[in-house]
């Protein structure tokens, strides 16, 4: 079994060197699909939406990968030289008060317009909302990540570790987002 893992480990490492961008962007979008089952499961769904699911790993695929692939060149390019914790806790503090808000609200945004279909002015309303509470929790989450992301992941593995973080956040957030849904829907019923 170890050999299978070692082996696959090797494979992984010589596509992330041959080809990084598409690489990390399919690691993103097999995460995000994991993580929506794992999240469509948690909230009771009977049947698996694959429509929901291939949306979310497109949204891994076309947008999370390819923007952390990004975003981690961009802070070694802005704290190229740097090193030491003081470093670290700067790049923290600029993703966090950057990266984090603007991801919260694609995520929202793509969710409600994109996997649930629903009209510009529901979404706006709800991430209204929604939105103060979500980035509160992130706060609380994130941080973290990033300091282990930034302090002890080479720049090659930062996005297949943001990736797998986020595997835990997306389930988060995919919950809240059916909760909100179902309690919004029950409330039109009733």
């Amino acid at each position: 079994m170890s050999d299978v893992v070692a082996k696959a480990g090797q494979a992984y490492m010589k596509q992330l060197g041959a080809h990084p961008l598409r690489t990390k962007a399919i690691t993103s979008g097999v995460l995000a699909g994991c993580s929506d089952v794992v999240a469509q499961k948690i909230s009771g769904v009977k049947k698996l939406q694959f429509r929901r699911l291939l949306l979310i790993m497109l949204y891994g695929l076309a947008y999370a990968g390819p923007f952390g692939h990004f975003l981690h060149k961009l802070m070694d390019k802005i704290f190229q030289g740097q090193k030491g914790k003081e470093t670290t806790a700067k790049k923290v503090i600029v993703e966090q008060l950057t990266v984090s808000p603007w991801n919260n609200l694609m995520f929202m945004m793509y969710y409600g317009l994109v996997v649930e279909g629903r009209p510009f002015g529901q979404v706006k309303s709800k991430v209204k909302k929604d939105f103060a509470s979500i980035q509160m929790t992130a706060w609380k989450f994130w941080p973290i990540v990033s300091w282990i992301n930034y302090e002890y992941m080479p720049l090659q593995l930062r996005v297949l570790f943001a990736s797998s973080a986020a595997s835990c956040w997306g389930v988060f957030l995919n919950v809240k987002a059916a909760r909100s849904s179902s309690i919004a829907g029950a409330s039109k019923n009733a």
